[in-house]
């Protein structure tokens, strides 16, 4: 008999699924529970049913796993579907899942576990879009407009918090000359001494938070070694864990040789200005995005002899693109990882080495077995928790022709 919704089910939990859910079977049929850790027995009424598969919520735990634990995380606020599970064994099971991503994706047995880098679990986060409705400011919870106290969450340090709910009242009261708040970006840098806020009305308009003279914010690292500095607009795209910021830049450099490097999907400069800071010649670094454009132009201003910025998307870049003689391709793409038609650009350059970041595991897998296919091995692949307590896990492969 088919499941129908509000059905109780007794299941068991076999693995992770993306998404933070984990995959149970009922008389056959596939069944992603979420609250469950891989080996529990529980109770679980399905939410919705679709051809193929059904979704459930943990009611009761018959049999835990040890790596259970005590969490009051609403875990549908800032995707903390993570919480309940013991740290160790998060990074275990994002382990798993990236296995399992590019086995079944990209078709390559990976012949040992993924090992993924530690991150505090408090205090992480250093961007931050969040909602504001009836004068609160919070996340949404997932797949809803229902907002969520993102303080409960602790991805946020208290000192981001606190600056939120005093400007729940300053959005309130520049309601009827602005237009209504509907939600804000939010930049801190990894000491979280300088933070900036950029406020979004429902007439289009965005403009600075009460209090806040201005709009970027400046990071002073030490990456490998190398001293960087990077500016970076509230709006422009940044990697968002404090923690593991220089960790993530180090290990990239690690994998990039001497030789001209093109990177793709630059931001505001994380890898590429870390390499030009570390002596590396001959870098070009694309960005399409406006904000982050800007701002990559700006922080490699000091390296003007090596760097070269272009404002443009990838696929434009590679389409035009004089380089012939590229050494190594650095890519961090969006979620949606790099188009077809952009790999078949990077493709044409005939680059021998690919460093690839990727926030999606199973973008990142679909885009390496492209590369599989055009002659590509890849040689090597680590993992960094730039989220912890969510089901998200930033990878990084490196493939060479």
């Amino acid at each position: 008999m088919p499941l129908q919704p509000a059905a109780e089910l007794i299941l068991t939990a076999e693995k992770p699924v993306a998404g933070g859910r984990m995959l149970a079977r009922h008389e056959g049929q596939i069944v992603f529970v979420a609250g469950a850790i891989a080996g529990e027995r529980v109770r679980a009424r399905v939410e919705r049913v679709s051809r193929q598969l059904a979704f459930a919520e943990t009611i009761d735990v018959l049999d835990a796993s040890p790596d259970r634990r005590a969490s009051t995380v609403d875990p549908a606020c800032g995707g903390s579907l993570y919480a309940h599970i013991a740290y160790a064994r998060q990074l275990s099971l994002k382990s798993e899942l990236i296995v399992d991503a590019f086995a079944r994706i990209a078709k390559v047995a990976l012949a040992k576990p993924v090992e993924v880098m530690a991150s505090p679990e408090d205090g992480y986060r250093m961007r931050a879009r969040l909602h504001a409705r009836n004068g609160r400011i919070g996340f949404f919870r997932e797949g809803t407009h229902q907002l969520c106290d993102a303080g409960l969450t602790r991805q946020l340090l208290p000192a981001a918090i606190d600056a939120l709910k005093r400007l729940e009242s300053s959005v309130m009261r520049e309601a009827g000359t602005k237009g209504t708040a509907v939600s804000c970006e939010l930049s801190e840098n990894v000491p979280a001494d300088e933070r900036a806020v950029a406020i979004e009305y429902d007439n289009g308009r965005i403009e600075l938070a009460p209090g806040y003279d201005s709009p970027s914010v400046t990071d002073r690292l030490n990456v490998a070694g190398a001293a960087v500095i990077l500016t970076r607009h509230v709006q422009s795209f940044f990697q968002g864990n404090r923690w593991l910021l220089e960790p993530l830049a180090a290990r990239v450099l690690a994998h990039v040789p001497d030789g001209r490097v093109i990177d793709l999907y630059a931001g505001a400069g994380l890898f590429s200005v870390s390499l030009a800071a570390s002596g590396r010649c001959s870098i070009t670094a694309v960005e399409s995005d406006r904000f982050s454009a800007h701002d990559l132009k700006n922080n490699a201003a000091p390296f003007a002899g090596v760097m070269t910025v272009r404002h443009t998307s990838v696929e434009q870049f590679l389409a035009s693109s004089a380089i012939r003689d590229a050494h190594t391709a650095v890519l961090d793409p969006p979620r949606t990882g790099v188009s077809g038609e952009a790999i078949s650009g990077i493709l044409a350059l005939k680059v021998p080495r690919v460093v690839y970041v990727s926030c999606d595991v199973a973008t990142l897998a679909r885009d390496v077995k492209r590369f599989v296919q055009a002659g590509y091995r890849l040689e090597h692949i680590e993992a960094f928790d730039l989220f912890p307590n969510t089901a998200h896990v930033e990878t990084l492969a490196v493939l060479v022709h």
